[in-house]
């Protein structure tokens, strides 16, 4: 057995030994010129391209059969300009073994080191590349005799630039190392690798079914996969490009950041709040710059919508257009950076606004949702449609349920470089008065049902400035409620029993009310009661006055009167004021008209208005104390005035 081992080691020694010599010799039979010159023409078939080398040619038949060309550009016939789509630092050709063996020179790989590829879309449409598209699609027809095929085309430290002239768009590929391969007769093409794209890596791949199909424009089945840190994509369907460019099929998206992702392809989201985890699928076609979506299934910040959707890219001009239906959609985070009030504070906010973003997206889209929360409010069944264009918002409700009724109305949002433009006008129908007043107008004491209807308009650098600028006017009217706070009805019978009792209790109780009516005025941040009355089983309230919106204080006076008063007997009317901060005001009534009322008190209040009694009484102090009391100098005496002397 040793033996036998030891004679086969020999033999496979001879058998290598005679093959390096055999192709050692071969090296140095072969004709390298022949050989280059058919490596130049095999490119030339396969690709239909013209191969110009400006470098040097290196053959290598052993011990690895390769032509390597330096400083290589690929020019189609009818390409005369000097910068060619495609350049190669260095493109090196491996030579299949068995072939060269019988002296036939047959491709089986290609290596591209360090290409730069170049495509340019003129203003007409028609890119650089489709003299090579048209070469390549005349060369690779079925049934040619000269048929040629690669197994395998590698691009390494490769670089891509885009240009589109018509939409002003350019763009920057590095770092491309891509696997082709290169298909035969009704073979697929696929292609896989990594490149940088805006400073991020990407792992993508390609996969054509029919690549002469597709390279005549025909139908053919096409996988795109697609991901990286912004997001992943992914598309499988077939593509045409018959007069244009046309994808048919499923696509799907997901990140981890819509935020990032918006970002990363040049798009800078509005706000500092949501645009999280995102996810989309749908069917999509795609013809020309547009693209449709049906079947639509989109994930936004746990807020699921299915639907239709359009985007469209025309001249440089982005338009999204949707239709979405939800089950329930939270807000919040989307709003959660529109702070009108300082934290911890009473004030408006006065940071001012951020107006330096563009908005390169028009919107426009319509939203249908079971449930909508915003905050700590939610909404009932909502139809709300958005537009957006040119940085001008414009938001319409159709009908929402809300506070238990019905809203409707639309708001708008325009900007200018140095102030925010808001109109708004808004009709709740039949809400339930506790909540939304609370919400709307910062008032917490009212309670009952009614409607509301609310025009202003306001513009402003900041949420301060908005206040400062607001106009327009409100309306509210209420019934079958109550006022919390004070018991109007208790505390006008004891005042007026005892007008001077006190008031300790006045800010406790509620005050019932058959109907309610508050109009209301805005100009410049100032609101201006037109109309405030509370109508009562027991009493009645009328208010004037005004209200700083800027400095959210209430500047009022009011009159409550008892109900039930008659021509013999007039009810008891009581004057108060309102005065101090919306969310907690002082209300207090008039100290003259319960002094007035007090049987005891008026003759004084009286005698203190008499000069005569006032000097009568100063007399009798002085004769019972002794002492002299200082008169009330005249109100046309001058300050420094000497008292008089006294009488003999």
């Amino acid at each position: 057995m040793a033996q036998g081992i030891k004679r086969l080691g020999i033999s496979v020694a001879v058998l290598i030994a005679a093959a390096v010599t055999g192709a050692f010799a071969l090296s140095l039979t072969i004709d390298r010129g022949a050989l280059r010159q058919a490596v130049e023409q095999q490119l030339r078939a396969a690709t239909g391209l013209q191969l110009v080398v400006d470098g040097d040619i290196d053959v290598t038949i052993f011990p690895r059969s390769t032509v390597t060309f330096s400083n290589v550009r690929l020019k189609s016939d009818e390409d005369g300009g000097t910068d060619a789509a495609l350049s190669v630092k260095t493109l090196i050709t491996n030579l299949r073994l068995l072939p060269l063996l019988l002296r036939r020179f047959e491709i089986a790989d290609v290596m591209l080191n360090q290409p730069s590829i170049h495509v340019v879309r003129d203003a007409g449409g028609r890119s650089n590349w489709t003299p090579f598209i048209d070469s390549l699609t005349r060369t690779m027809k079925p049934g040619l005799d000269d048929q040629v095929s690669f197994s395998e085309i590698r691009l390494q430290d490769g670089e891509l630039s885009y240009r589109d002239e018509t939409a002003g768009v350019q763009e920057h590929i590095d770092d491309i190392d891509l696997s082709l391969a290169w298909p035969s007769i009704s073979r697929t093409f696929a292609a896989t690798g990594q490149f940088d794209f805006r400073g991020e890596r990407l792992d993508g791949s390609i996969t054509v079914a029919d690549f002469i199909a597709a390279l005549r424009g025909d139908t053919s089945g096409i996988k795109l996969r697609l991901a990286g840190a912004p997001m992943k994509i992914a598309f499988d369907g077939t593509i045409a490009n018959k007069t244009s460019l046309s994808l048919i099929g499923t696509v799907s998206a997901d990140s981890a950041s819509l935020r990032n992702a918006l970002r990363w392809a040049g798009q800078e989201p509005p706000g500092t709040g949501g645009f999280g985890r995102f996810a989309l699928k749908a069917r999509a076609n795609l013809i020309g710059a547009s693209i449709a979506l049906t079947n639509v299934n989109v994930e936004l910040d746990k807020n699921v919508a299915e639907g239709v959707m359009t985007y469209t890219l025309a001249g440089g001009h982005q338009g999204l257009q949707a239709t979405l239906a939800a089950g329930s959609i939270d807000v919040t985070p989307y709003l959660s950076t529109i702070r009108l009030l300082a934290s911890g504070a009473r004030d408006w906010n006065r940071q001012l606004f951020d107006l330096s973003s563009a908005d390169p997206v028009d919107l426009d889209m319509r939203l249908s949702a079971a449930k909508v929360t915003i905050g700590s409010t939610t909404l009932g069944r909502t139809a709300i449609s958005a537009n957006l264009r040119g940085g001008a918002l414009a938001l319409s409700v159709g009908e929402a349920q809300v506070y238990g009724g019905i809203a409707q109305g639309t708001f708008g949002v325009s900007r200018s470089d140095k102030a925010a433009s808001i109109k708004a006008q808004f009709q709740f129908n039949d809400v339930e008065l506790q909540t939304c007043a609370a919400d709307l107008l910062g008032v917490r004491n009212l309670s009952g049902r009614g409607n509301l209807s609310v025009s202003l308009e306001a513009e402003g650098a900041s949420p301060f400035g908005l206040a400062q600028s607001l106009d327009g006017s409100a309306l509210l009217t209420g019934h079958d409620g109550a006022i919390s706070g004070f018991n109007v009805e208790q505390l006008l019978k004891r005042l007026e029993r005892r007008p001077l009792s006190g008031g300790g209790n006045f800010r406790s109780g509620s005050t019932p009310f058959d109907k309610l009516t508050v109009s209301v005025r805005f100009a410049d941040g100032i609101a201006t009661a037109d109309e405030v009355r509370i109508d009562g089983p027991t009493a009645r309230i009328s208010l004037s006055g005004t209200a700083s919106v800027p400095a959210r204080e209430y500047d009022l006076k009011g009159v409550a009167s008892l109900a039930g008063g008659s021509a013999a007997k007039p009810g008891f009317d009581l004057p108060f004021i309102v005065q101090g901060p919306w969310d907690d005001p002082l209300i207090f009534p008039d100290p003259e008209s319960l002094i007035r009322r007090s049987p005891a008190s008026a003759p004084l209040l009286d005698a203190v208005k008499d000069r005569k009694t006032r000097d009568t009484v100063r007399s009798v102090l002085e004769r019972i104390t002794g002492k002299k009391q200082d008169a009330e100098p005249p109100a046309d005496a001058p300050a420094a005035a000497q008292p008089e002397p006294k009488a003999n």
